[in-house]
C-alpha cells in the first residue's frame, strides 16, 4: 500500500491515525499548491482531486479521510480506534459524523471562501458571502461540543478514536488560518492539550 498525500488537515488526520497504530507507509507527496490533485495524472487516482488518497495492494484505491482510517481500522485492529464492538464503533461514529459535519466542513469552507479563495476560486464554486457565515456556525458547535466534554476525557468518553483524531486535525488547522480556539471553551482547550501531547501526534507531523 502507499499513501497519496499532501499538506492539509485532511491528510494530517490519516498520518495520526496511521501513527497512533503504529502503521508505516510509503507516501507519494501530491503538490496541491501548485494544482497537482487537479491534473490529469491524478484524477486517474481519485477523480474527485482530493487527498489524502490509499492505494492498495490490490490497485484499488480508497478515498475520504473516515474511510481510509475504517480501511486501516480492519486491515489493522489493534489499538482500536474506532471500535472493539458494534456498540463502540457506533459510538465513535455518531462523534465523528458529528464533529465533521458540525465542525470540520463550516471550519474547512469557511477558509476556502476567505484566506483560502485565491487558492481555490479557480478550482470549484466559491461563496466569499458565506465564508463568516460558515466560520459562526463551527464556532457554535465548538461551543456545544465543550458543554458535551464536561468530565470526559476523550469525544467519545474514555477511549481515543478517530473522533479526536478527526477535531484536533481541523481545530489545529483552524488555529493556523485564523480561526483560533475560545480560550472560554475551557473543556475543549484542556482535550486539546491533551491531543497535542500525545507522541504519535508530534510524531505525525
Amino acid at each position: 500500500m502507499k499513501l497519496y498525500n499532501s499538506i492539509g488537515p485532511n491528510p494530517r488526520v490519516v498520518k495520526i491515525f496511521m501513527a497512533e497504530k503504529g502503521i508505516e507507509l510509503p507516501f507519494e507527496e501530491i503538490d496541491i499548491m501548485a494544482g497537482a490533485n487537479r491534473q490529469a495524472e491524478y484524477l486517474k487516482v481519485n477523480p474527485a482531486g482530493q487527498l489524502p488518497a490509499l492505494a492498495l495492494d490490490n490497485g484499488d484505491i480508497v478515498t475520504e479521510i473516515t474511510a481510509i482510517c475504517e480501511y486501516l481500522e480492519e486491515y489493522q485492529p489493534a489499538p482500536a480506534l474506532v471500535g472493539t464492538n458494534a456498540e463502540e464503533r457506533a459510538e465513535t461514529r455518531k462523534w465523528v459524523r458529528r464533529v465533521d459535519l458540525g465542525i470540520c466542513e463550516p471550519l474547512a469552507n469557511g477558509f476556502r471562501f476567505a484566506e483560502g479563495l485565491p487558492m481555490f476560486q479557480d478550482r470549484f464554486r466559491c461563496l466569499p458571502e458565506a465564508a463568516d457565515g460558515l466560520k459562526a456556525v463551527a464556532q457554535d458547535k465548538i461551543k456545544w461540543l465543550d458543554e458535551q466534554l464536561e468530565g470526559k476525557q476523550w469525544v467519545a468518553g474514555d477511549r481515543f478514536t478517530l473522533a479526536d483524531i478527526l477535531l484536533f486535525g481541523f481545530l489545529e488547522f483552524g488555529a493556523s488560518v485564523g480561526q483560533p480556539l475560545d480560550p472560554n471553551n475551557k473543556n475543549i482547550v484542556a482535550w486539546y492539550d491533551r491531543v497535542q501531547a500525545r507522541p504519535n501526534v508530534a510524531a505525525a507531523a
